[in-house]
């Protein structure tokens, strides 16, 4: 059985007994959501996700590019690897780096 968390995205076809996982736990999603490209798979059910923003310089009227690391949790139901893109959700905090978890990957490397 898959919770409804609110946000139309696909469901992951695996199940899971993670109490973390916002589609078959108790975790709820608030906030933003981003895509980005998966940096680093080293620590367990987490990755490091890296997004790449245009910043307005108005003193030349110009945008550069930025780019940010965002942690982020990921349930055991969803299966990803270095290099995919995947979308995020920011949901409460989950320790002391971790306010986002993974809810659907987009594109495999």
């Amino acid at each position: 059985m898959v919770k409804n968390i609110g946000i139309n995205v696909m469901a992951p076809e695996r199940t899971c007994n993670d109490s973390l996982c916002p589609f078959h736990g108790s975790l709820s999603i608030r906030g933003k959501l981003f895509v980005g490209n998966i940096v680093s798979k080293k620590t367990k059910k987490m990755v490091v996700i890296e997004r790449e923003y245009s910043y307005l310089i108005s003193k030349y009227k110009r945008y550069a590019r930025r780019k940010s690391k965002i942690h982020a949790y990921l349930p055991d139901c969803i299966d990803v690897n270095v290099g995919d893109t995947v979308t995020s959700a920011e949901c409460r905090p989950l320790n002391k780096t971790t306010s986002f978890v993974v809810i659907e990957v987009n594109k495999h490397g």
